[in-house]
C-alpha cells in the first residue's frame, strides 16, 4: 500500500521523505489544471517536490484499490479546510515495494463521487 504512504508523506511536514518510496528510474506524470509535470528519474521528481508551493494540504482518499502491481486512489484535495478539487492517482509498484511509475490527475471541475 505504497500509494497511501506516499500521499501521507507528501502531506506531511517533510514531503521530501516521499523520495524514499520511489525507484531511481521513477517515471511520473502529474496533470494539473495549469499543466502537466512529468519526469523519468528520482532526481526529476525531487525537483518537482522542491518546486511545489508550501500549503496546508491533505489528500483525503475516498476509494482505493489494488490489482496485482497497480494501486489506485480517488479522493479530494483539502487546503486549509476547503476542498479544492478531486484526484485520481495510480502507481505501479516495483518487485521491492517501491513506486516505479506514478500517474495522477487533479481537477477542480469534476467529482467522480460526491464530496463529503
Amino acid at each position: 500500500m505504497v500509494l497511501r504512504e506516499y500521499m501521507a508523506r507528501m502531506d506531511g511536514q517533510d514531503p521530501e521523505k516521499a523520495l524514499e518510496l520511489v525507484e531511481p528510474g521513477f517515471r511520473f506524470l502529474i496533470a494539473l489544471p495549469g499543466g502537466e509535470r512529468s519526469g523519468s528519474s528520482r532526481d526529476e521528481f525531487a525537483a518537482y517536490i522542491a518546486g511545489r508551493r508550501a500549503v496546508d494540504r491533505t489528500h483525503e482518499i475516498k476509494r482505493y484499490a489494488i490489482d496485482g502491481d497497480v494501486e489506485t486512489a480517488y479522493g479530494f484535495v483539502v487546503e486549509k479546510g476547503v476542498t479544492t478539487g478531486a484526484f485520481l492517482s495510480a502507481v505501479q509498484v516495483s518487485p521491492v515495494g517501491l513506486m516505479a511509475r506514478y500517474q495522477s490527475f487533479f481537477t477542480t471541475e469534476f467529482d467522480l463521487v460526491d464530496r463529503p
